[in-house]
C-alpha cells in the first residue's frame, strides 16, 4: 500500500508543469497608452516573460441608438511547453470573437479553446 502511495505522488510530481518559475522577477519591457477621451484609445505592453498585449478601441455610430464600442487586439503568452500562444480578437455588438494561434510545436489545449469560445 505504501508503495502505491509513493508511486502516486511520483506521478503527480512528474505531471506538474515544467519550466515556469513562480519566483521569476518579471519586468515590464514596453508600455504605450493613448486615450483621446472621446472614445478612441489604444495600449500595448510587453513583459520580460514573453507576455504581450495590445488593444485599440473606438466608438462607432456616435450619437445614435446603435452607438457602441469596437475593440480589436491580441494577447500572447509563452506556455509551460515553451510555445508562444496568441489570441487575436474583435469585440463588438456580435460579442467576443477570438482566433487562436500557436507557435511551432504547439497545440492549443482543448480547455483553452472551450473557455474562449464559450
Amino acid at each position: 500500500m505504501k508503495l502505491l502511495v509513493v508511486l502516486g505522488l511520483v506521478a503527480v510530481v512528474a505531471a506538474a508543469p515544467q519550466g515556469a518559475n513562480p519566483n521569476q522577477d518579471i519586468q515590464l519591457i514596453r508600455l504605450e497608452s493613448d486615450n483621446d477621451g472621446l472614445g478612441t484609445y489604444s495600449y500595448t505592453y510587453e513583459q520580460s516573460d514573453g507576455n504581450k498585449r495590445n488593444e485599440q478601441g473606438e466608438l462607432k455610430n456616435v450619437g445614435t441608438d446603435d452607438e457602441g464600442i469596437v475593440m480589436r487586439g491580441s494577447y500572447s503568452w509563452v506556455g509551460p511547453d515553451g510555445v508562444t500562444y496568441t489570441v487575436n480578437y474583435i469585440a463588438d455588438e456580435n460579442g467576443f470573437q477570438p482566433q487562436i494561434e500557436q507557435g511551432p510545436g504547439g497545440a492549443v489545449p482543448p480547455g483553452v479553446v472551450a473557455s474562449l469560445l464559450g
